[in-house]
């Protein structure tokens, strides 16, 4: 225990007394955060830029890895794009949140459709301060995720699966599974397996 005599009159959000050492360490993360949430919004008007290079150039700037000939649509939003990784020949549709706070690895030939929501982070419901916990998602070459659907941190889908539309992905995916609802659940088995198809070029003005 440090000496009562240095501890300050600054508790954080659950009303613990914060030492010196500690208030110092909270104020660099507050200044990593905002530096972080400026970069964030940077990109998010980046991203209604109807110009694909342009905005591809500015997510890569921001430290978001990507793939030759691949293409990510306007609207996009990112929580810590420095963690992002996305291979080549890949589309990311309109509208899609992206999350960076633990590791997120698209591969290639991936194709994402518009408002897709992939998180790896959430809150602990059952913890009495509701906070958070990460994990890494993982997503594989010549996976196609529909309209809205949403995947939730931990999950790991495997190569040439399909996520319908509108699922909920709670649990990992086998390679060329189909899946679909809330939560996502085997609905099918992609039936060609050997896969070999590019998903083209990206549109200038889109």
């Amino acid at each position: 225990m440090y000496n009562k005599r240095m501890q300050l009159p600054i508790t954080d959000k659950t009303g613990k007394h914060l030492s010196p050492s500690e208030v110092k360490t909270k104020a660099v993360n507050r200044l990593k955060n905002i530096s972080i949430e400026f970069i964030i919004f940077i990109l998010h008007l980046a991203g209604n830029v109807p110009i694909h290079h342009f905005r591809r150039l500015m997510y890569r700037l921001a430290g978001v890895r990507i793939g030759q000939g691949s293409s990510l649509h306007m609207g996009i939003r990112f929580y810590e794009p420095y963690r992002i990784s996305i291979g080549r020949d890949s589309i990311v549709g309109e509208n899609t949140v992206l999350d960076g706070r633990a590791n997120l690895e698209i591969g290639n030939h991936v194709d994402i459709a518009s408002d897709v929501m992939i998180y790896n982070s959430e809150h602990d419901v059952n913890n009495e301060f509701f906070t958070a916990r990460t994990e890494p998602v993982i997503i594989n070459d010549y996976v196609f995720i529909g309209p809205r659907a949403i995947i939730l941190p931990g999950v790991i889908i495997g190569k040439g699966a399909v996520i319908g539309a509108g699922a909920v992905v709670t649990a990992n995916v086998a390679d060329f599974s189909i899946v679909g609802g809330v939560p996502a659940k085997p609905i099918g088995e992609r039936k060609n397996t050997d896969l070999h198809y590019r998903l083209g070029r990206a549109r200038w003005f889109r």
